[in-house]
Order: structure tokens, then C-alpha cells, then sequence
């Protein structure tokens, strides 16, 4: 039999009791998280606390939510306070009453001025400005309206106000028989006749001075039309009694000075490439038709003006002034200075000599007609006068005086002999020998050739440049092609201009920008094409390899490619479309290709001189760059063995190939002085190897070249942690096995700042070496994986599938969490419905039970005051 079940203890049952209590009154045992903001529907997934605390919170929402809502429901009368700043309780009481009083002054202004005129309009009254009424410029008249405005006469002033004695008096002796008439008159008759008369009156005063405002208005006219006739000259002898006038301060002079000075004008709006390109193209075919004409001899619109020719690339932007006859204006001892004033005034006689003629019968100065036309100015301004006026005469005499010129002009053009008939012949044959402004895009390589042969290298540029100008991609829809076929056309012709004999370098130097322009308009097309040349000498290169064991050093066209690839495309890219390739295909020539001759010499430092030009951005370090240099330097060292350091290939420790840069005349040193080394020694080395001053001046100048790169390199790659065990062996070769002492003092100047630069001893830096690598494992079988069914329901096989069902589950979920939701808010309105309506009941019973009592009162005390009465 089992042992009877232990019955729990009191003290058990006090621990649990105990425990729950003191849960809830002791507030360390609560955890509440707090948030800094309540976001309405958001859960909290850190609310963590006694059972009851989230369901509290969760009814306090809904009664600052729900509850509210619920209120206000079907409710439109609200009182909200809108007052200045009655919900901020950041403001002091004293702000609020100062912004108040602010906002209500600006509420009243602003009802004042809604009828307000606007002050820009300028309102006018016969032609008269208001303000310039308002100013009370005009005439006082005694009789005027505004003087008497809201004023009676005498007479109606007596009969009105005065009780009627001065019109109701008796007749006195002496008066008109008039007076008689009027005492069969009754008084409001009187009364209107006054009003007449005085309405009478005032029409004719109103009528004399509208009069008198168009007599004045139309002296006014006349006398503007004359002012200009009856300007006074004092004469001179009364001028220069005059006292003289204050020299004018520096600063006045700058500021008159700068009134006259040419005032900067607008400028065209900018045009797009499109329009630009237009209107290129279309005077390119003006330009054309022009010299068509002229090789066919016709030179009817010729014969007139002779027309100036312009190259393609010619902006049509010079301005410049040939005959510029403007005189320069400035002040000078407080008058006008300008400069051939005295000729001005000599041409002033010679042409105006009638006008000084009347002048002098005038009685007038005979001066100079400068001091004349300072004078007339000053007068002018110091009495207001119509200078504008004056001005537009004297335009408009100088633009008849122009056209009169201008039809001389063409009378005289007309006038001209046409051309002889050598003359024609002559330029007929400069418009044939002249170079056609318009072009065809080429469809092939040999059509771009046949343009180009036979001309300049200037002319060569022109015809690529107005080939582009004519076939602008904005002109037509098929022009964009032409032109990336153009560029790989360009490319070509470029590497056969560097393989002719000798190599056209300064035509290749001229056809650059024309390449970098093609490139920057369509760089999609010019990858491709550059990465074919890439691709093509990189696959020769490889079959030689494959079939000889050794390659050549590409030619120099190749070297042309590369350059125009560093110039062209970015080399500090990580990866790059195009530098990529061509920065292997430099490491693989330089690993590849062995140095035999002075040529290969040469090829091998110019790519070099390339692979450092790609890496000095990128600050890329290159292994095949060091070890060719090295290689270079031990060609250089009389000794076939080398110790501390080792040669690899396409270098020979010993042959004849490991003493090409071996200085063998002494007496080159002193004749040797620095020189760039050409591109063209890539192929003409060997012709003049007979002479053995100019081949060991080359060798120096090679030695030179490549110690140089060596600095270059230290510089670059002083940062790499491995740097000192990098350039040990190039320390080690230099100080201990080459013959510095027969070498020019440049070239030991250069060895000795090397030497410096690479520190001798070396860094506890590990050296590099390649990865091992790890052991191949043995084959495996992998387990076949099933997945595990979840509550017996199958799963899609697919993502897709599983991706659904996923979407099915979180829907329902999110569906049963709503609706939860919802059964507990009807729940809880439901409550508070109930608890409204219980309120209101138990409110009734209370107002019952008191209107009960008061009644069982008066009813108690009624019956007393009965039994009072009876007694």
C-alpha cells in the first residue's frame, strides 16, 4: 500500500499566501521596462512583471484610446481654447499676454488697411500726379471749392439760422424796387433761390478754372518746345569773372569716370552640344559651297568683299578692335579731358565752319570747340535743360551720318572691275589645292588612309576633326556608328604610322586628343577595341612562347597602345575592363621576352617605364618590375659570378647577353652628358653599333634611364612592410659589384641617393613566401539528408511552395491576433456601456429615495401641524 498523501502544512499554506502578497506590495520585486515613447498598436516585446501588470496596462490604453473615442462618439459640440500658447506650458504667463496683445494689434491693422490703396499705382487727375497735388504745389484760389467746403452764405446763414430777420426786414430807404417783389414771396421760395445762385456760382467757378488749367497745361507744351532755343551762353569775358568753381575730390573723379565707362552687356544663353554641333556642321557646308563656287569661278557675291578665311576649329569668337576711334573720357583739373581733344576741335572747325560763323555774329567766344561743348554741359546741367533731347539729335545725326557712309560703300563696291581672267584661274586653282570642309565618315581602314595620305600632319588633324564635326552622333541616327568605327580605324592608323621607317611620332602625338575625344563619347566601343589589340598581341605572344620557348619584345606600335591605354582609361581600379589586361600583358613581356640586344634594351625599359606609370596611383607592387631592373643593372657588372644576390630569367648569369651595358671605352664618361632615350631606338640601335663612342654613351644613358626607375621605385614602395628585403639585392649589386668609379658624376650622384634611400640592414619582417598548400582530403560519402515532416503535414518541394505556406501561417496568425484583438475591445465596451448604465440607475434610486424622504417628511410634518390644529 502507498503512503497517504502529506497533507500541507498551515505554515505551508501562510508561505504561499504570504508570498503572493508580498510580491504585490513590495515594489522591488516589479520589473518594469520603460520606454521613452508610447507608439499606439506597437508591441512591447520587454514589458516583463507580475501577470497582472500587462493586463492593466492594456485596459489603461484602451480607456486613453477606446474609451475616448467611445465618448466623443455622435458628440459635435467641443470648446477647445484657442488661444496664443494656452496648451504650452513652457511659456511664462507674462509671454503669453505679450504675444497676445501682439497678435491682436496686427489682427486690427490688418482690417484697416483692406481698403488701402495700392501704393505702386501711381493715380492721376488731368494728367497730374495725386501726390504731387497732395505736395499743395498749386496756386491758392480764394474761390476754390475745398475753402468754402461745408459753408453757407450770409444769406442763407441769416435766413436759416437768423430766424429770418435779415430776409423778412423791413424795406430801408434807398434800396432797389427788387426788395418790393420779394415780400409776395413766400420764405422757402426764397430759400431755393438762394440755393440756385449759390449753385450757379460754383458751377462757373469750377468752369474758370478748368480754364485756367488748360491755358496753363498748354503753355507749359509751348515752352518746352522752345527752352532748347533760348539756351544763354554768358559770354567768356563774363565767365571768367566768375568766381571759380571747387576742384572735384579724387573720389568724384573715380565716380564720374566710372559713369562713362562701357557697361557690361548679356551674353547669349548657352547651347546645348546638339545645337552646337549644328550649327558647326552647317557652316562647315556653307564654308564648302563657298569653295565650290570658287573652283567653278564664280565670284559674282565675291567681287564685292573679299572674304576671310576660317579654319574648322575656329570658335568665331575675336572681337578685337582693329580701328577703334573711341576717345577715352576722364577729369582733369575739374573739367573734361578727352584724349586728341585739340584735333577734335580742328575737325570741329574745318566742318562746322557756318555754325561758327553764326556763332561769332552772334556776338559768341571763337574758343576751341571742345572748351565749347564743356561748357554748353556744365551750363546744361546747372539748369536742368533737356540734354536727353540733345543727345537723341546728335544720335540720330551720327546714324544718318553712318548710312550715308554704308551706301557709299556699296556704290563703291559696285563700282569695282570684276576679275581678270588669270585672276580667276588663279584663285580657281587656290580653291582646288584648298582643303575640303566636309567629309564622309570612312567605311573601312583603306578609305581612311587614301584621306589622309599625302597630307600634313596638321592637315591630317583637320580632316579626322571635321570628319567628327560632320558626323556628330545628334545629326543622324547612323552617325554614332560610323564613329565608333572611326576610332578602331584611328588605332590602326596610329600603329602603322609608329611601324613606318622612320616612325611618325609627332603625327601620332597630334592624333591623341582626337582619340580621347572618340573614347569619351562612346567608351563602351573603344573597351572593345582595345581589348581586341590586347588580346591579339597577348595570343601572339603566347603562340611564340608555345612554339619557340621565347618571345620578342612587342614592337613599338604595341608600346603606342599601351600609352594610349594609360592616357585613356583609369589605372588605379582594382579590376578594370582594360588596364587589366594591359598591366598583364606588361608583366608577361617582361617575364618572357629575354634581352639580347641593344633594341630589346631599349623595349625593355620602356615598358617599365609603362608599368610604373600604372602603379604610381595605385602604389601596386609588381615583382616583374624589380627583377627586370635588377636584371639590367647585372648586365652593367665586368664579373660573371654574383654573390648576394641571384638572376632569374629571361636573364643569363654568363653569355655574351649579360654584357651589353659593360662600359667598354673609358673615354665616353667624359664626353657623355644626360639625354632622354627615343622611342625610335627601339629599331635603330643596331645601325650604328660599328660606332663605339655613340654605343657606350647609349649604354650610359641606359644605365642612367634604369637607376632611375630604381629610385622611383624605393619612393613608391617605402611603405610596404617587406621594403628593405625587396631592394637587398639591387643594395647588394650596386654598392658591392658595379664599376661607379668610371661612371659620370651624375650617374654617382644617382647611385649614391639609391643607397641611402635602401636601408642595409634588413627588417624583422618574416620573408615572403608562397602558401602551402593544404593536403587533398579522402572522398567522402555524404549522408543523404531528408527533412523532417512537422506535425504530419507536408511540405512544398519547391521555395516557392514553402515561401506560401509560410505567408499562410503568419496570415492566420496575424488574422486570429485581430480578432482577438477586436472580441476585446467590444468586451471591454461592452463594460463600460454596463457600468454607464448601472451609474445612471443607482443615480435615479438616490434622487427616488431623496424625493421619497422629503415627501414622508413634509407629509409627517403636515400631519403634525393637522393634529396641532385639532388640539
Amino acid at each position: 500500500m502507498g503512503k497517504p498523501p502529506k497533507k500541507k502544512s498551515l505554515a505551508d499554506k501562510v508561505r504561499k499566501t504570504k508570498t503572493s502578497s508580498q510580491i504585490k506590495n513590495n515594489a522591488f520585486e516589479v520589473k518594469i521596462n520603460r520606454k521613452k515613447f508610447d507608439v499606439l498598436g506597437r508591441k512591447s516585446k520587454h514589458d516583463v512583471g507580475l501577470p497582472g501588470v500587462s493586463r492593466s496596462k492594456a485596459i489603461n490604453k484602451r480607456k486613453d484610446t477606446l474609451l475616448k473615442e467611445f465618448r466623443l462618439k455622435n458628440k459635435a459640440n467641443k470648446f477647445v481654447d484657442r488661444r496664443f500658447g494656452e496648451y504650452d506650458t513652457k511659456m511664462a504667463p507674462e509671454d503669453k499676454i505679450l504675444q497676445r496683445f501682439a497678435l491682436e494689434r496686427q489682427r486690427t491693422q490688418a482690417k484697416k488697411d483692406i481698403y488701402n490703396l495700392n501704393e505702386e499705382e501711381e493715380l492721376t487727375h488731368y494728367g497730374q500726379s495725386l501726390a504731387e497735388i497732395e505736395k499743395l504745389t498749386d496756386m491758392v484760389d480764394s474761390d476754390s471749392d475745398s475753402d468754402e467746403k461745408g459753408l453757407l452764405s450770409a444769406e442763407l446763414t441769416a435766413s436759416n439760422f437768423g430766424g429770418g430777420g435779415g430776409l423778412l426786414r423791413k424795406k430801408r430807404p434807398g434800396e432797389n424796387d427788387e426788395d418790393e417783389s420779394q415780400k409776395h414771396k413766400s420764405r422757402q421760395e426764397l430759400i431755393e433761390e438762394l440755393i440756385l445762385k449759390s449753385k450757379q456760382e460754383k458751377r462757373e467757378r469750377q468752369s474758370q478754372k478748368e480754364e485756367a488749367q488748360e491755358l496753363t497745361e498748354k503753355l507749359d507744351q509751348e515752352w518746352k518746345s522752345i527752352q532748347n532755343l533760348l539756351v544763354h551762353k554768358t559770354p567768356k569775358a563774363e565767365r571768367m569773372e566768375e568766381p571759380e568753381k571747387p576742384k572735384l575730390d579724387d573720389y568724384d573723379v573715380m565716380v564720374r569716370e566710372l559713369g562713362f565707362e562701357m557697361k557690361a552687356q548679356p551674353s547669349e544663353k548657352l547651347k546645348t552640344p546638339e545645337e552646337l554641333a549644328k550649327e558647326e556642321r552647317e557652316r562647315l557646308q556653307k564654308l564648302e559651297a563657298d569653295r565650290l563656287k570658287r573652283m567653278l569661278g564664280d565670284v559674282e557675291e565675291n567681287a564685292t568683299q573679299k572674304q576671310s578665311h576660317l579654319s574648322a576649329d575656329d570658335l568665331n569668337d575675336g572681337f578685337i578692335l582693329d580701328n577703334d576711334d573711341r576717345k577715352t573720357l576722364s577729369y582733369k583739373d575739374g573739367k573734361w579731358n578727352s584724349d586728341g581733344g585739340e584735333e577734335e576741335g580742328q575737325e570741329g572747325e574745318e566742318g562746322t565752319g557756318g555754325e561758327e560763323e553764326e556763332d561769332d555774329e552772334d556776338g559768341e567766344d571763337d574758343g576751341s570747340g571742345v572748351d565749347d561743348e564743356d561748357d554748353e554741359e556744365e551750363e546744361d546741367e546747372g539748369e536742368g535743360g533737356h540734354s536727353d533731347l540733345d543727345s537723341d539729335q546728335a544720335s540720330g545725326a551720327e546714324d544718318e551720318e553712318e548710312e550715308e557712309n554704308d551706301e557709299g560703300e556699296e556704290e563703291a563696291a559696285k563700282a569695282k572691275p570684276a576679275l581678270s581672267e588669270e585672276e580667276r584661274k588663279a584663285m580657281q586653282e587656290a580653291a582646288k589645292a584648298e582643303l575640303p570642309y566636309t567629309f564622309a565618315a570612312p567605311e573601312s581602314f583603306s578609305d581612311l588612309k587614301a584621306l589622309l595620305d599625302g597630307h600634313s600632319a596638321e592637315k591630317q588633324r583637320l580632316i579626322v576633326e571635321r570628319i567628327q564635326k560632320c558626323n556628330h552622333p545628334s545629326l543622324a541616327a547612323g552617325n554614332k556608328a560610323k564613329l565608333e568605327k572611326l576610332f578602331g580605324f584611328l588605332l590602326e592608323y596610329v600603329g602603322e604610322l609608329a611601324m613606318r621607317t622612320p616612325p611618325e611620332l609627332a603625327t601620332v602625338n597630334i592624333f591623341i586628343p582626337q582619340v580621347y575625344a572618340l573614347c569619351q563619347l562612346f567608351p563602351a566601343a573603344a573597351h572593345k577595341v582595345m581589348q581586341s589589340l590586347l588580346g591579339d598581341s597577348a595570343h601572339s605572344m603566347e603562340e611564340s612562347i608555345e612554339v619557340k620557348g621565347r618571345a620578342a619584345f612587342p614592337g613599338l606600335d604595341m608600346m603606342i597602345y599601351l600609352k594610349i591605354v594609360a592616357l585613356l582609361f583609369p589605372t588605379s581600379d582594382f579590376r578594370h575592363p582594360v588596364t587589366t589586361p594591359a598591366f598583364v600583358y606588361i608583366s608577361q613581356a617582361l617575364t618572357k621576352c629575354p634581352v639580347t640586344s641593344l633594341e630589346s634594351l631599349s623595349a625593355g625599359l620602356v615598358l617599365c617605364s609603362l608599368a610604373v606609370e600604372f602603379v604610381s596611383l595605385s602604389q601596386r607592387f609588381v615583382p616583374e618590375l624589380i627583377n627586370f631592373l635588377l636584371g639590367l643593372l647585372h648586365m652593367a657588372v665586368p664579373a660573371d659570378t654574383c654573390t648576394g644576390y641571384s638572376v632569374v630569367p629571361p636573364f643569363k648569369q654568363q653569355g655574351k647577353a649579360s654584357k651589353l651595358l659593360l662600359l667598354s671605352d673609358a673615354e665616353a664618361s667624359n664626353s657623355w652628358s644626360r639625354k632622354a632615350i627615343p622611342l625610335t631606338s627601339v629599331h635603330r640601335v643596331t645601325a650604328i653599333r660599328f660606332m663605339m663612342v655613340i654605343v657606350s654613351c647609349f649604354r650610359l644613358s641606359v644605365l642612367h634611364t634604369c637607376l632611375d626607375l630604381v629610385k622611383r621605385c624605393t619612393l613608391l614602395y617605402r611603405q610596404l612592410p617587406s621594403y628593405v628585403q625587396i631592394f637587398q639585392p639591387v643594395r647588394t649589386l650596386l654598392a658591392k659589384h658595379l664599376p661607379v668609379q668610371s661612371y659620370p658624376s651624375s650617374l654617382q650622384e644617382l647611385h649614391r641617393e639609391i643607397l641611402e634611400a635602401i636601408p642595409e640592414t634588413p627588417s624583422k619582417h618574416a620573408p615572403l613566401v608562397f602558401e602551402k598548400k593544404k593536403p587533398i582530403p579522402l572522398k567522402l560519402l555524404e549522408p543523404k539528408i531528408v527533412q523532417v515532416l512537422d506535425y504530419g503535414k507536408k511540405r512544398g518541394n519547391t521555395k516557392e511552395e514553402r515561401e506560401r505556406e509560410r505567408l499562410k501561417h503568419k496570415y492566420k496568425k496575424e488574422f486570429k491576433g485581430a480578432l482577438r484583438e477586436l472580441r476585446k475591445d467590444t468586451r471591454f465596451l461592452a463594460q463600460a456601456k454596463l457600468s454607464d448604465i448601472m451609474s445612471r440607475d443607482a443615480e435615479r434610486k438616490r434622487k427616488v429615495k431623496e424625493l421619497y424622504g422629503s415627501l414622508a417628511t413634509q407629509e409627517g410634518e403636515w400631519k403634525a401641524l393637522r393634529m396641532k390644529k385639532r388640539k
